[in-house]
């Protein structure tokens, strides 16, 4: 499955390179129409993420008109209820779900016990081999692979972002992607650097669904074909 990003930064729908370089700004109905025909969104309040401010009212519009997987400083278990309150189909859960050595398995307990498993999918933004938090700010001592076990019962999925090739539509890693893969049945949801067609088509023989957000914004890869494989996908 082919899922469409919405990043909001002060109010817009924006695309960063590597979290940082905002290059692409615009506003969120025009991006929910021609997003239009896509089983799913996902949304990222970045402003949240980085702890400068929130988008909390825009965030909550989404999730009440798509169904849409929600991310982006969820810090709090009140934070999560209130998405899931709000329509959110999944809570994406990323720093707080880890501390320097490890996962904060405390807080992921209470978090499923809170509102399900099934509703959680947890992040796994990865750079240079090992996990980040805090807006991609803070590096951890350790690697996806090293935690996917500890962290499988509270949740339903992963997103798995490949920060080092995020936003720079060179490709992204797919044998990281394959390794995960390997190591877990769980949904994974692959970002980063997905720029082509056949990066998509690898993906999805893997099993793993797509998030895209720069080769979309940019026309580097059409939404009409995306819609497609989508159709085709569904129907196979």
């Amino acid at each position: 499955m082919i899922i469409p990003c919405i990043d909001l930064m002060d109010g817009r729908v924006v695309q960063l390179v590597q979290g940082r370089e905002k290059v692409l700004e615009r506003s969120t109905e025009e991006m929910l129409e021609q997003f239009r025909g896509f089983e799913q969104i996902q949304v990222i309040d970045l402003d949240s993420a980085m702890n400068r401010g929130s988008n909390g009212p825009l965030v909550e519009y989404i999730a009440r008109q798509v169904k849409a997987r929600v991310g982006g400083g969820v810090r709090t278990i009140r934070r999560a209820l209130e998405l899931v309150a709000q329509g959110a189909y999944r809570v994406i859960v990323g720093t707080a779900a880890f501390s320097y050595d490890g996962p904060n398995l405390s807080f992921l307990r209470e978090l499923s016990a809170a509102i399900g498993a099934e509703k959680i999918t947890i992040a796994l933004d990865s750079k240079n081999g090992k996990i980040v938090t805090n807006g991609w700010k803070q590096e951890t001592a350790f690697s996806a692979r090293d935690v996917l076990a500890l962290v499988e019962p509270y949740c339903s999925g992963f997103l798995c972002t490949y920060v080092d090739k995020e936003g720079m539509m060179q490709g992204t890693d797919l044998g990281w992607f394959e390794s995960l893969r390997r190591a877990t049945g769980h949904e994974i949801i692959a970002a980063g650097g997905i720029t082509t067609l056949e990066d998509i088509e690898a993906l999805t023989r893997l099993n793993i669904h797509c998030a895209i957000g720069m080769s979309i914004y940019t026309g580097r890869l059409p939404l009409d074909a995306l819609r497609e494989m989508n159709a085709v996908r569904a129907s196979g």
